[in-house]
């Protein structure tokens, strides 16, 4: 039986012991709502699915953020952006309380945040307050009184891909306007082989092996190594840098080498309007398949890990499926 006791002036404390659970203790201001409590833990412990709820609610969403950021991010290749959300979501649930956190709250910080960033934007920061919960409630061990509120929210519509092609003439306009040979590789070797941007800026030259014409990549996005295949172009353009086996193929960061690739688009140079470096792994992706590779074979290339993701990247032109229905 719980034990009821007004401790001062609207102060009302429950103490429940049972035996094989911990003793659970709280404090109200309303005697009903002691009671009330009190009937749910009790009736709980005699059907066996207590679980104490003490650390939720003793536990706010900022410890858990800051925690998840110091444990985890570090090991994460996507870490300087998630670092930028998890101040985001600081801001928004930091104050509440594990036990209290609900999935109306993060409707309502979804729909708040949808005014002033992408839904894009949006479901990556959702994405990761769940990868933060489920961090806290499985390697943690702190049971969650409202489970996963984030599994239970409506997501964004993700927005339309971008499907920019990059044309042979357009590239070649980029080749000879800027003055980096390492640039130049690298956009060759994004055309040839769907590497993302990270993946070309830290590939070193003891992964690549020109004669089996093969490259590895040990450090992805989905942190899954992978070995590509070097086409003719692309080790002829590796060719022209300087080798040493204990180093980085490129110099360039990879926020340079989108920066350099935007420079040498700007209008008093190649004149190439809306084209970013990354469009360059979807050219690449759809190239594969006008190759006639099969979709197996394609996502062994590029690392896609569903079919859903290969068809966001694949942008193949109605003119060319035209062709192959001529007899």
């Amino acid at each position: 039986m719980p034990t009821i006791r007004k401790k001062g002036e609207g102060q009302y404390h429950v103490q429940i012991r049972k035996r094989g659970y911990p003793a659970q203790t709280k404090t109200f201001t309303k005697e009903a709502d002691a009671r009330r409590w009190a009937t749910i833990i009790e009736s709980e412990m005699e059907r066996g699915v207590f679980v104490s709820r003490t650390e939720a609610e003793g536990t706010l969403v900022r410890d858990i953020l800051a925690r998840y950021e110091a444990e985890v991010l570090p090991s994460k290749r996507g870490a300087p952006s998630d670092k930028s959300r998890l101040k985001t979501l600081n801001e928004a649930f930091g104050a509440y309380r594990l036990a209290s956190l609900s999935s109306s709250q993060v409707a309502k910080f979804r729909d708040q945040r949808l005014k002033s960033v992408s839904p894009q934007s949006v479901i990556h920061e959702i994405n990761l307050l769940n990868r933060v919960l489920k961090a806290a409630s499985i390697d943690w061990g702190i049971h969650l009184p409202n489970g996963l509120p984030t599994a239970q929210v409506r997501k964004p519509a993700k927005p339309r891909g971008r499907d920019r092609r990059v044309t042979d003439a357009e590239i070649e306009s980029i080749l000879k306007t800027t003055e980096s040979v390492e640039l130049s590789v690298a956009i060759v070797l994004a055309l040839e082989t769907g590497l993302r941007r990270s993946e070309l800026a830290f590939l070193a030259w003891d992964e690549i092996d020109l004669e089996k014409k093969i490259a590895h990549i040990p450090r992805t996005k989905t942190d899954v190594p992978r070995t590509v295949p070097l086409s003719p172009k692309a080790v002829a353009a590796l060719k022209t840098l300087s080798r040493n086996e204990s180093e980085a193929v490129f110099r360039m960061k990879p926020e340079s080498m989108s920066q350099a690739f935007e420079r040498a688009c700007e209008k008093h140079r190649a004149n190439i309007v809306s084209l970013r470096f990354h469009d360059l792994r979807h050219e690449a992706t759809s190239r594969l398949f006008e190759k006639g590779l099969n979709i197996m074979e394609v996502a062994t290339i590029t690392g896609h890990k569903t079919l859903e993701m290969l068809k966001r990247y694949t942008h193949l032109r109605a003119e060319d499926l035209a062709k192959k229905l001529e007899p």
